[in-house]
């Protein structure tokens, strides 16, 4: 009888060995939680700059001229040469008041302005004792605007203006205690006021002294023409060569309206001179 051969075992298929695999302990290491920052390590907010003495405030003025002169030799010659700046020590119109009037000046000649404003003024009865609310102003509607020569567009920029006033979101004391990049932040949501408009407000309203309005054409053309430079500033450029004028930049640029308009004058003295020889 044929002697059976025991059957071999099994190898294990190649799925099987792969399943096999050997795992080999490792040692967890735990990280403990980030620890907070701690407040010492986080640099504490800039404090807003502080709303420096008006230029109508007494002896501000003189001391602007005296630190425009000495810090900018060029700049010293066109103060020598023109009649002096002067603001008026008398309390201005109020801010809400003043605001409504830039936005109706917009982009019109100063006559048909001037003439559309003295209507407005005469829709109010507020208005003669001087003051524009802005409950007078809401209570007008967009028809009546319109009536005295208010583009639609217009009324809907003094109705917001009006109601940013009334719901205390502005106000005349936060008008004026607020700094200069504070203050352009928030006028610049009213709608039709633009940064060039706050600016103005500024300047010729609050009597601020440290306002450049490195967008205007005047300011920037004058400085060109200061520092006889081949093209027109561009507003970072303008910065860097104004930065000699703080904090009386708002005195600089008004001397560079007065410098660009002696020099058309002088243009056109000059053209009037070849044309009767």
């Amino acid at each position: 009888m044929a002697k059976t051969r025991s059957a071999a075992p099994a190898r294990p298929s190649t799925a099987a060995a792969t399943a096999r695999i050997s795992f080999r302990s490792r040692k967890i290491v735990k990280t403990p939680p980030a620890k907070p920052l701690a407040a010492a390590t986080l640099p504490p907010p800039a404090p807003p700059a502080p709303v420096l003495p008006a230029l109508s405030a007494p002896g501000e003025l003189a001391a602007a001229l005296r630190h425009l002169a000495a810090a900018d030799p060029l700049l010293s010659e066109v103060i020598a040469s023109t009649d002096a700046l002067a603001f008026t020590s008398s309390p201005s119109v109020p801010a809400f008041h003043s605001l409504a009037r830039s936005i109706l000046y917009q982009q019109l000649a100063t006559s048909a302005a001037a003439a559309i404003y003295a209507r407005f003024l005469a829709l109010l009865p507020s208005a003669a004792d001087g003051s524009v609310s802005p409950a007078a102003v809401l209570a007008l509607a967009a028809a009546d605007l319109r009536a005295i020569g208010v583009s639609g567009r217009k009324a809907a920029y003094l109705h917001d203006l009006a109601a940013r006033f009334a719901a205390g979101d502005l106000s005349e004391s936060s008008v004026a205690a607020m700094g200069e990049d504070a203050l352009l932040a928030q006028l610049t949501r009213v709608k039709g006021i633009g940064e060039w408009t706050v600016h103005m407000f500024m300047i010729f309203s609050l009597h601020r002294p440290d306002v450049l309005p490195s967008g205007d054409l005047g300011v920037r053309k004058g400085v060109q023409e200061l520092y006889k430079l081949k093209g027109l500033p561009k507003p970072e450029e303008m910065a860097a060569l104004c930065e000699r004028w703080r904090p009386y930049r708002s005195v600089g640029a008004w001397y560079m309206w007065r410098l660009l308009e002696s020099k058309g004058a002088a243009v056109k003295k000059a053209k009037k001179g070849n044309a009767s020889s």
